[in-house]
């Protein structure tokens, strides 16, 4: 490597002093040592994400705790975009919705969703590490009666008509399932959509308006955006 590190010279590439410092390192569980940067957060007007190892009792008036352990999949409640979701559906569920929550990753939404007074859930996630996930953060909140979760490639094959349907991922796969959001959602249902960087809100709110939504609200984080549509 050394040898290799000083040829560069020779390409006109400038590498400056060339040593090489070897230190040891003491072994760490790596797969549990994030964990220490994952506190108990507030997101939203009621809701609290508490780590499953965390001791926490809730500390005002209506406050909803969610339990999570996320493990390998996304959404530790903490990221922009799991906020403002979250913010989302405490703004626009009703008590005794249905949801469809795409990409449940952690199953945090679905979670929420039920916390925030839906009636049921069906959480959907290709990835079978996010299915057990959510399956081991269901039982967690001991919601395992009123969360349906499945693996499942976004909502290809699924017909049911629901009231609210969620989902926290790219825009570019948001794009792809739209029709298939539209149909189903029932007359005036919501399509929440968050995971959108900037750049790539124009492409979504379009793929949206062609397919007939009309746009209720757009939200802002940092440089993310949730976009709710209705049918």
């Amino acid at each position: 490597m050394k040898q290799r590190i000083d040829e560069l010279p020779s390409f006109n590439i400038d590498i400056g002093p060339s040593k090489i410092y070897l230190q040891e390192v003491a072994e760490e569980d790596w797969a549990t040592s994030w964990k220490q940067f994952y506190k108990v957060e507030k997101v939203s007007e009621t809701i609290t994400i508490v780590p499953s190892w965390e001791d926490y009792q809730p500390k005002l008036k209506g406050e909803k705790v969610i339990k999570l352990d996320p493990g390998m999949a996304f959404g530790t409640g903490t990221h922009p975009t799991t906020k403002l979701s979250i913010q989302t559906l405490e703004n626009y569920l009703n008590p005794e919705d249905v949801v469809l929550d795409v990409g449940s990753g952690s199953g945090v939404l679905s979670i929420a969703s039920i916390l925030l007074g839906a009636k049921e859930v069906h959480a959907y996630d290709l990835d079978i590490v996010a299915v057990k996930s959510s399956l081991s953060n269901v039982k967690l909140n001991q919601l395992e009666n009123k969360i349906h979760v499945q693996q499942n490639d976004l909502l290809r094959g699924i017909n049911r008509k629901v009231d609210v349907i969620v989902s926290n991922i790219l825009a570019e796969i948001i794009i792809q399932f739209v029709a298939d959001a539209w149909n189903n959602l029932k007359d005036d249902g919501l399509f929440i959509t968050s995971g959108i960087i900037q750049e790539k809100k124009q492409l979504v709110l379009d793929k949206l308006q062609e397919q007939g939504f009309r746009i209720e609200s757009i939200r802002e984080m940092d440089d993310w955006v949730s976009i709710v549509a209705k049918k």
